[in-house]
C-alpha cells in the first residue's frame, strides 16, 4: 500500500487547460472516487498519476516519493481500464499472467500469484478460456486480475463498468469494494456515476472544468453540499433547486421563492442575507404531502409517476419549474393532479444566487414555522 499526494496539479493543452490546481492527500488503503460529468478532467488526472500523461505543473507523489519523471512501469501501480485491454490469443491465465511474464518472474512465482487471484475473483474454472468465451464481467473480472497480480501499491480504475449493463455493474461494483476491503491496496476510482461513486468510496472528490468542487465522506457531500453544482450532481433523482430571496416578513425572517411560497426561518439566522436573491436545495425524498391540517410550502401538478416498486417517483411542475419528489413507499397519483407538498424539518440548503456556494448551515424547519 501507499499514500498517493497531489500538489498543485495543472494539465494544458495547448491553451485548452484539462486540469487546474488539483490538490488532495490521500492515506495508505483509502478507496477514493473522482467523479463528474463528461470532460472535467477526472480521466486525466487520473493518466497523470499512472505516468499516461505528461504534468503541465505541480507534483504527483506516490509513497512520500515524487513520481514526476517516472515512467508507469516504474510508479509501482496497476491500472484497470474500461475496455478491459485483453490479449484476444491468449487464455485467461495467460492474460492474468503476461505483467509477470514482462517482468521476467520465474514461473513458479506467476503460477503461484495467477492461482491466487484467479481463487479471489472465481475465476479458477475459467483459466483456460478465451476472452471471446468469457462474459463482459467475466473479462472485467479478468481484468481486475491481471492487475492484481502485480501486487501494486496503487490500483487506478478507469471507468471500469461503463460498457456492463446495469444488473452486472451493481453486481461487479460490490465485487470491486468486497475486494478492496480484502485487500486494502490505496485505490483510485474515476467514474462519470455517482450512485458508484456515493457506495463504493471512503471519500469522494467532485470534479467539474478540470476544478475540485469538493472533497469528502460520501454522506457528508450528500448532507452539506460546498455549492450548486455538487447539490445538483449527487444524488439520484438530483437535488430539487429554486431561484428565492431572503426576507422579512411579520418580523420573522424568511424566503420567498419565485413561485410564491413563502418560507419561514428561525428568527435571527443568517440576518446578512436579507433583500439578497439566494437559490433553495431540497431533495425529492424530503418533500413530503402536506396533510391537513399542515399548510403546504408548494403546490404542484403531477406530470409523470413513475412506480419503480419500493419507491415512487414522481414528477411534478411548478410553473415553468419541474420537481421530482421521492416517496419511499408506494403512491398512487394521477397525472393533472394538484399536489401539496410540505418541506421535511432540517432538510433545506440554501446557496447563494451569485456565487453558487452555500450559505451557513442546514435550515431548521419546524411545522409550526412552514407557511
Amino acid at each position: 500500500m501507499a499514500s498517493v499526494a497531489l500538489d498543485h496539479v495543472c494539465k494544458t493543452y495547448g491553451r485548452v487547460s484539462a486540469v487546474e490546481d488539483v490538490s488532495f492527500a490521500m492515506p495508505d488503503g483509502e478507496f477514493l472516487a473522482l467523479v463528474g460529468p463528461s470532460g472535467c478532467g477526472k480521466s486525466t488526472l487520473l493518466r497523470m498519476i499512472a505516468g499516461l500523461e505528461t504534468i503541465t505543473a505541480g507534483t504527483v507523489s506516490i509513497g512520500g516519493r515524487v513520481v514526476n519523471d517516472l515512467a508507469p512501469k516504474d510508479r509501482d501501480i496497476a491500472m484497470v481500464f474500461q475496455s478491459y485491454a485483453l490479449y484476444p490469443h491468449l487464455t485467461v491465465a495467460r492474460n492474468m499472467a503476461q505483467p509477470l511474464r514482462l517482468a521476467g518472474r520465474p514461473r513458479s512465482e506467476i503460477n503461484a500469484r495467477v492461482g491466487a487471484a484467479a481463487e479471489i475473483l472465481s475465476l479458477t474454472p475459467l483459466l483456460e478460456r478465451y476472452p471471446r468465451q468469457l462474459s463482459g464481467g467475466q473479462r472485467q473480472r479478468v481484468a481486475m486480475g491481471r492487475a492484481i497480480v502485480r501486487d501494486p501499491r496503487v490500483f487506478l480504475f478507469d471507468e471500469p463498468l461503463s460498457n456492463l449493463d446495469a444488473k452486472l455493474r451493481v453486481q461487479m461494483r460490490s465485487e470491486i469494494k468486497e475486494l478492496h476491503q480484502r485487500l486494502r491496496t490505496s485505490t483510485i476510482y474515476v467514474t462519470h456515476d455517482q450512485v458508484e461513486a456515493m457506495t463504493m468510496a471512503d471519500r469522494i472528490i467532485v470534479m467539474n472544468g478540470g476544478r475540485v468542487e469538493q472533497i469528502g465522506e460520501p454522506l457528508s457531500l450528500y448532507d452539506r453540499p460546498a455549492n450548486v453544482f455538487v447539490a445538483g450532481f449527487l444524488g439520484s433523482p438530483a437535488m430539487n433547486l429554486f431561484s428565492g430571496r431572503v426576507e422579512r416578513t411579520d418580523a420573522a425572517i424568511a424566503l420567498k421563492l419565485e413561485s410564491g411560497a413563502v418560507i419561514r426561518l428561525p428568527t435571527g439566522r443568517d440576518p446578512e442575507q436579507l433583500g439578497n436573491a439566494v437559490i433553495v436545495g431540497i431533495r425529492p425524498e424530503h418533500l413530503l404531502i402536506a396533510e391537513p391540517p399542515q399548510i403546504p410550502n408548494l403546490e404542484a401538478v403531477v406530470a409523470v409517476v413513475e412506480p419503480t416498486g419500493a419507491d415512487t417517483l414522481a414528477m411534478l411542475r411548478l410553473g415553468p419549474t419541474n420537481i421530482s419528489v421521492l416517496f419511499r413507499d408506494r403512491v398512487t397519483l394521477a397525472p393533472g393532479a394538484i399536489l401539496p407538498l410540505r418541506f421535511a424539518p432540517n432538510r433545506l440548503h440554501l446557496f447563494d444566487a451569485e456565487t453558487g456556494m452555500r450559505i451557513g448551515v442546514t435550515y431548521q424547519l419546524d411545522p409550526e414555522q412552514q407557511a
